[in-house]
């Protein structure tokens, strides 16, 4: 399987429901560097994975959305935890999303998955995979 990865960063405020999160159930700031990996098992025409100037600039336009927002008044996260784990499926659903409508050029359309990681610190991340 061909693999290309690219990083872009958001920041966030939000806040969790439940003892598990401890002091996290007050609102706070994440800062997340976030990476998105492509894969395929055969490289296309141009023997790339994807155009990663297109995976870079749909990832830094899917991380807009979310960027600089206190995720507890955003709507589509009403009543939602909005974790770490949460948050990496949301940004390779809406990747995905992209991919279908063509956005990483129809190379992309060969594309068998993406994987969304994010980093909390250098020592603790998520991830979610999912397949195209």
């Amino acid at each position: 399987m061909f693999s290309i990865t690219v990083r872009d960063h958001i920041m966030v405020a939000h806040s969790f429901r439940g003892e598990v999160f401890g002091p996290a159930q007050r609102l706070h700031g994440a800062t997340f560097v976030v990476d998105a990996t492509f894969r395929r098992p055969e490289l296309d025409a141009d023997n790339i994975v994807v155009d990663i100037g297109l995976a870079t600039a749909q990832l830094g336009e899917v991380l807009s959305e979310l960027n600089y927002r206190n995720l507890d008044d955003e709507p589509a996260f009403a009543g939602v935890n909005t974790s770490t784990e949460f948050l990496a499926k949301v940004i390779a659903d809406r990747l995905a999303d992209r991919v279908g409508a063509g956005a990483l050029g129809e190379g992309a359309r060969g594309l068998a998955g993406i994987t969304v990681a994010l980093h909390e610190s250098h020592a603790a991340w998520a991830s979610y995979e999912r397949t195209l």
